[in-house]
C-alpha cells in the first residue's frame, strides 16, 4: 500500500536518467572482456582443480590457462576458440588434461580460422551449455524444495552471518542458527579475498575473519542446510559474495552449487576495494547475467555508502545507486524478485528525530522498489561498544524494517563494529528479533504517517535530491561522477585502480559462448 503519495512522473523521470546515466557503462561492457570472464567462460565448460606443484603455491587450472592463451595470442577474440581449437587439434579428453599439458609446456594457443573456427566453436557452445543446464537443475532443485520445505512464514526473512575461517566450523554455527530463527546464512568470506585474482580451491580451515568462497565449501555449506532445512521445515537459503576481482568466477560457482544470494552491487568494488571502474562494470555483467540463470536473487551494497558519508546528507545517493543497480540489473536479466537492493539504518541516533527519518528512507526504498526482495541493514557506524545501547538501537532498527514492509533483515549484533560477536551475542540477537516481529506482527497494516508530516516530506525531498544528482551524472558521466566522489566520498577515476591490466577490448570475431547462451536464454 502507498503511503508516500509519490508522484509517478517524478519517479519515473529517476527512472529514464538512471538509465541514461548507465547506457554509457553499458556500451563499454559490452565492448571489453575480462580475464576473469574468460576464467568464468571455461568453469562453465567444466575446468576444475588447481596445479598443486607450482612453487609459489596451487594454481587453478583455469588460470594457468587463460594466463596461456593471453600470452600465446591475446584475449581479444575470447578464450572459447583458441582453447578448443587446442583440444580438438591435441586429441585431448577434457579440458584438465589440456590444462595439465598448458603447465607443461606442450600447448601452443592459436586463433583457428575458416572451418577450423567453425569447429572449435561448435564443441565450446557445447561445453559451455552443459554447464549451464547445470545451473538450470539447480534453478528447478531450488523451487522443488521450497515446494516441498516451504518457505519462511514470515517476512523479513532473518538473515544472519557466519564467519568462522574454517568451513566445518561454519557448517555448525549456522545449522544452529537455523534451529534458532535464521532463514538465510551469510558466509562472509575471509579477508582480502576480493582483491586475489583466482579462486582458491578445495575446503578451506584457515580464513581470517571470514571463510575462503570455494567450490568445495559452497557444496560442503549448501548440503549442510540442506539437512537442517528438512528438520526446521522451511527451506533455508545460504548466500555468499560475487564480487572482487573474481566476480564472474563465483557467480559460476554460486549457481553451479545452487547458492540462493549473492552480494553482487555494481559499484562497491570500485568505490570501496578501489577496484578498476571498468573491470568491475564489465565482471558484474556477465556475474549478473549468470545470477539471472540461476534464479539467484543478488543484494546490493548502498549501506556502505552510509559508513563514509553521512547518512542524512547522503540519503539520496543510495536511492541514485539503487536506481542504477536497478537498471544494470534488469539490463543483464535480472527481474525484480531477484533484486536485493541494499539500505541501511545509519543515523546517528543522536540526530533529532532519527526515528522517523529512518522510517523516511526506508518506506522511500520499499515504494520505489514495490516487488523487489529489499534488503534492510542493521547499525554499524554509531554502536559504541555500549551493548546495552546497541541492543536498543537494534531492536529500533527491528521494528523499522516491520513497519516499511522489508523483505531481507539483516541481524544487528550489539557488538557490532567492535568485536567479533560471540555466539551468545547471535543468541541474544536473534533473540531481539524474533520478540519484535511477533510483538509487532502485521503492525504495517496500522501505520500511516501524516501526509503532512515529517516522514512524507522527507521522503519526497530526498526522492527530488535523486533526481537532481541523476541529472548531473547524465551531463558529467557516471564515470566522471565515480572519479569525483559522489558515492560514498570515495574517488575513483576510470583508469586506475587494481585489476585494470585484466581489461581487453574485443575484437572483431570475439566469441564466448556464454555471453551468447546467457543473452539467448538457450542451452
Amino acid at each position: 500500500m502507498a503511503l508516500l503519495d509519490l508522484d509517478p512522473d517524478v519517479v519515473a523521470t529517476a527512472r529514464g536518467l538512471a538509465a541514461k546515466a548507465a547506457a554509457p557503462v553499458i556500451d563499454i561492457a559490452r565492448a571489453h572482456t575480462t580475464v576473469a570472464v574468460e576464467r568464468a567462460t571455461l568453469r562453465l565448460a567444466g575446468i576444475t582443480g588447481a596445479d598443486t606443484t607450482h612453487r609459489a603455491g596451487d594454481v587453478p587450472w583455469v588460470n594457468r590457462v587463460v594466463d596461456t592463451v593471453r600470452e600465446h595470442c591475446g584475449l581479444e577474440h575470447g578464450v572459447a576458440l583458441p582453447v578448443f581449437h587446442a583440444l580438438r587439434e591435441h586429441d585431448l579428453g577434457s579440458l584438465t588434461e589440456l590444462a595439465e599439458a598448458t603447465a607443461a609446456g606442450q600447448i601452443q594457443f592459436t586463433i583457428p580460422t575458416g572451418r577450423a573456427a567453425a569447429g572449435s566453436a561448435k564443441l565450446a557452445r557445447t561445453a559451455v551449455a552443459k554447464g549451464l543446464r547445470a545451473v538450470d537443475r539447480n534453478k528447478a532443485q531450488r523451487a522443488k524444495l521450497v515446494t516441498k520445505l516451504g518457505d519462511p512464514p514470515q517476512r523479513p526473512w532473518i538473515y544472519l552471518i557466519v564467519a568462522t575461517g574454517d568451513i566445518d566450523e561454519d557448517v555448525v554455527q549456522a545449522a544452529n542458527a537455523a534451529r534458532a530463527g535464521a532463514d538465510i546464512i551469510a558466509v562472509i568470506r575471509s579477508t582480502g579475498q576480493s582483491l586475489l585474482d583466482y579462486v582458491p580451491e578445495g575446503a578451506t580451515h584457515h580464513g581470517f575473519a571470514g571463510t575462503y568462497a570455494t567450490q568445495e565449501n559452497f557444496r560442503i555449506m549448501r548440503a549442510a542446510l540442506d539437512e537442517v532445512s528438512k528438520e526446521v521445515g522451511r527451506y533455508v537459503r545460504l548466500t555468499n559474495y560475487a564480487s572482487g576481482l573474481c566476480m564472474p568466477e563465483i557467480a559460476v560457482l554460486a549457481g553451479l552449487e545452487r547458492l540462493d544470494m549473492m552480494l553482487n552491487d555494481s559499484m562497491y568494488g570500485i568505490l570501496f576495494r578501489d577496484i578498476n571502474p571498468i573491470r568491475t562494470f564489465v565482471d558484474q555483467r556477465f556475474a549478473r547475467q549468470v545470477h539471472a540463470r540461476a534464479g539467484i536473487i543478488i543484494n546490493t551494497g548502498e549501506d556502505n555508502y552510509l559508513t563514509t558519508a553521512d547518512a542524512v546528507d547522503a540519503a539520496h545517493t543510495v536511492t541514485v545507486s539503487q536506481l542504477l543497480n536497478e537498471h544494470f540489473a534488469h539490463e543483464a536479466g535480472l527481474t525484480d524478485d531477484l533484486l536485493g537492493l541494499g539500505h541501511a539504518f545509519e543515523i546517528n541516533p543522536k540526530v533529532p528525530d532519527s526515528f522517523r527519518l529512518e522510517l523516511a528512507h526506508a518506506l522511500l526504498a520499499r515504494e520505489l522498489f514495490p516487488d523487489a526482495p529489499l534488503k534492510w541493514m542493521p547499525p554499524t557506524k554509531h554502536m559504541t561498544g555500549d551493548v546495552f545501547n546497541g541492543y536498543l538501537l537494534d531492536g529500533f532498527f527491528n521494528l523499522a524494517g516491520v513497519l516499511t514492509g522489508q523483505s531481507i533483515l539483516l541481524v544487528g549484533m550489539m557488538t557490532e563494529a567492535v568485536v567479533t560477536p560471540f555466539l551468545s551475542d547471535r543468541d541474544l540477537a536473534l533473540a531481539n528479533v524474533r520478540y519484535v516481529l511477533e510483538a509487532a506482527g502485521n503492525l504495517r497494516e496500522d501505520f500511516r504517517p501524516a501526509p503532512d508530516g515529517l516522514i512524507v516530506k522527507r521522503a519526497h525531498q530526498v526522492l527530488g535530491e535523486a533526481v537532481d544528482l541523476l541529472d548531473r551524472i547524465v551531463d558529467d558521466g557516471l564515470l566522471n561522477a565515480i572519479a569525483d566522489g559522489t558515492f560514498g566520498l570515495m574517488k575513483r577515476p576510470a583508469h586506475k585502480g587494481k585489476g585494470a591490466d585484466g581489461v581487453i577490448e574485443k575484437a572483431d570475431g570475439y566469441l564466448n559462448p556464454a555471453t551468447t547462451l546467457l543473452d539467448e536464454g538457450a542451452a
